[in-house]
């Protein structure tokens, strides 16, 4: 597609507050659309009347399940609109440049060709009340409905923006583990009548601010970092390899048992965890943490030869999970699929990645004989097919209870 055949969409900022910030050029690209072709993400801002006659996206928040969903939606509503006028004016809140989604993905579409008109930002306003140079002090911007993963490592000043809810509110002192401030700042709906700039305690965050759309949050200093245990565990892996005997010397090869060891250990602790009464808790959670071990020492291991490191085991998940997952993800989410469905969609994909052209290809040869079988039957299940293994289970029991009752007798009735 060229240029020239794709539609363009311009987009303004509103500005942070009233029409007196909203710049020149917005005023201009307004007056030089028609009223149907003006389009803006969301009425509610205090300067929206600089649109005069327009459409708003309000309903696509409204109707949808997620705020992740609404983002890509508008995206796909202003394809269609920038091909049905040639161009097609859309309107965000503050400046387009700033903590604004949709103007990201508009940048990844190569069906549209896209104008940004900078604005100002809540930013300037921010900076000015909080009497911060943001340069000087190396402020990091994170967006509020992203911040465990946007703060991750920062300790700190943090300027959070779109903490549009309470449950915003609530993501983030959930992902601040350790040792909160004692008192944030909550900025509200700055450069209007009713702003308000705030001292809160950290306790307090979620309980009395009365958070919209127009509100933000400045964390000056935290003790620790956003997601420090997983960082500091990094560190001791990495010091490990480079100083212990043991550690230094291990290969992906000479690890894989422990892998297997230590998946068993956690099996063994789930199945003796109660979680009626908690009982086991203490020892599941000391499983699951050595087998992240194993993860983090692979990983480890694998950076220092170059091939891939931990950022690229947590991308590669993501990235499948969110693949593997379209009625939850994807531009057609939907909430009433059921348990099974999602099993057939997501052995459908598995097999499109992989290329298989069978239902069996691919269990792996290493699998635990019953690990194997329950693998197949599955997949038997899915593809329709008919199989029958219980001659061999039960040759497989017979072994099993043979290897530990020898155990059991070894041990002194230890195990089992």
């Amino acid at each position: 597609m060229t240029v020239a055949a794709r539609g363009r969409v311009v987009v303004v900022g509103l500005g942070p507050a009233d029409a007196g910030l909203v710049t020149a050029a917005t005023l201009d690209a307004v007056a030089a659309h028609p009223p149907e072709a003006r389009w803006a993400r969301t009425d509610r801002h205090p300067s929206i009347a600089v649109l005069g006659d327009h459409g708003s996206f309000d309903d696509v928040y409204e109707s949808a399940d997620r705020i992740g969903d609404v983002y890509p939606t508008i995206v796909e509503r202003l394809v269609v609109l920038a091909g049905q006028f040639g161009s097609v004016l859309y309107a965000v809140p503050g400046s387009p440049l700033v903590a604004e989604r949709t103007v990201e993905l508009l940048r990844l579409d190569p069906r549209v060709e896209l104008v940004v008109l900078p604005a100002l930002s809540f930013l300037d306003l921010a900076w000015d009340r909080l009497g911060v140079d943001p340069l000087a002090v190396s402020v990091r911007v994170v967006d509020g409905h992203r911040f465990a993963a946007e703060a991750a490592g920062e300790r700190g000043p943090l300027l959070v923006a779109q903490c549009d809810s309470v449950d915003v509110l609530s993501e983030v002192k959930l992902a601040v583990e350790d040792e909160p401030p004692s008192e944030v700042v909550v900025l509200a709906r700055l450069g209007l009548p009713d702003e308000r700039v705030d001292r809160v305690a950290w306790d307090d965050l979620d309980r009395i601010v009365d958070a919209d759309h127009l509100t933000s949050l400045w964390i000056p200093e935290l003790s620790a970092p956003v997601g420090a245990e997983i960082a500091e565990l990094v560190e001791v892996v990495r010091a490990l390899r480079e100083r212990c005997p043991w550690d230094s010397t291990q290969t992906h090869a000479s690890l894989a048992p422990y892998a297997v060891e230590e998946a068993y250990e956690v099996v063994d602790a789930i199945e003796r965890f109660d979680p009626e009464s908690g009982a086991g808790v203490d020892d599941l959670e000391e499983e699951l943490g050595d087998l992240l071990f194993q993860v983090l020492l692979h990983a480890t291991i694998a950076a220092e030869e170059g091939w891939f490191g931990l950022a690229d085991v947590a991308r590669v998940v993501r990235e499948k999970l969110v693949r593997r997952h379209p009625h939850v993800f994807g531009p057609d989410a939907d909430a009433t699929i059921d348990v099974a469905a999602v099993e057939a969609a997501w052995d459908r994909l598995k097999a499109e990645e992989k290329g298989r052209s069978g239902p069996f290809e691919g269990i792996p040869a290493s699998f635990p004989p019953r690990l194997a079988v329950a693998k197949v039957l599955r997949r038997a299940r899915t593809a329709g097919v008919e199989v029958d293994f219980a001659g061999a289970l039960a040759a497989l029991d017979a072994a099993e209870e043979a290897v530990r009752a020898e155990v059991r007798r070894v041990v002194g009735g230890d195990a089992g």
